[in-house]
């Protein structure tokens, strides 16, 4: 059985963040890819010459644009291969509110397209360059499919997986492994989407599993605390957050 990571409470302190959210630069580049006839266009930047693994990333409701493409290349600069998939189609980057319901709505009641679209972007990851062995980490909707992706197992020589301010429900007739990789959620506590009890009830199923996990929960964070230039932005748990997934993404790769 694995050891079980407890239970982080964060409150105080904060670690600067470099990366400024205005007058971003891309320093990777965005690639085509098809998935059964369908395109796709995911976004990848390279850790390196001795890269030390890869991180995939899966987009929030927005679909893959530059705030994917920022944390891809904040990654790189730590020295991680990163690709952001893209699992609502090439050119398909919904604007109102309505429409990003819509293209989550279609995945959440698709679940084999879920992982179907997740493991062929995983795929190209590698066939463009990424490092094979790789932590699944997403956004929001992406924070879902990264536990989608934990649960059903079907991804190979993953190290873990994370998700910042994610979905945290298991659907009924899921469960997660034994063996499932390491699991890191960033939760913020003024959540009004994703509730403490949500987090509680993950906790309670990863501990019965004997699943290593860890869990930061941020006071005073909404749902979306992440997201650069938002109202919803938290800047010190969006800093102990990051920091922490360093630390942990240094520990499993």
């Amino acid at each position: 059985m694995r050891h079980k990571i407890p239970v982080i409470i964060s409150s105080v302190g904060c670690f600067a963040l470099a990366t400024a959210a205005h007058g971003f630069t891309p320093q990777g580049e965005d690639t085509r890819y098809e998935v059964d006839g369908e395109s796709f266009s995911g976004y990848f930047v390279s850790g390196g010459d001795n890269p030390k693994g890869s991180v995939i990333i899966v987009h929030d409701w927005d679909g893959l644009d530059d705030y994917e493409r920022q944390r891809a290349d904040m990654l790189a600069e730590e020295g991680y291969d990163a690709f952001a998939v893209d699992l609502f189609g090439e050119g398909n980057r919904p604007q109102a509110i309505e429409d990003k319901q819509a293209a989550t709505r279609a995945l959440y009641e698709d679940r084999e397209r879920m992982r179907q679209l997740t493991l062929a972007g995983l795929a190209h990851a590698r066939e463009v360059g990424a490092a094979s062995r790789s932590v699944i980490m997403g956004y929001c909707f992406g924070g879902a499919v990264a536990l989608e992706m934990a649960r059903s197992g079907e991804a190979d020589d993953i190290a873990a997986y994370t998700s910042f301010h994610g979905g945290l429900d298991t659907p009924e007739g899921q469960a997660y492994a034994a063996d499932t990789a390491p699991i890191y959620i960033a939760h913020g506590g003024a959540d009004d989407a994703v509730s403490l009890e949500d987090v509680a009830t993950l906790a309670t199923e990863l501990e019965a599993a004997g699943i290593t996990y860890e869990i930061g929960i941020y006071s005073g964070a909404p749902h979306a605390f992440s997201v650069f230039g938002s109202d919803r932005y938290h800047e010190r748990a969006d800093q102990q957050s990051w920091a922490t997934f360093q630390h942990w993404l240094a520990e499993m790769l």
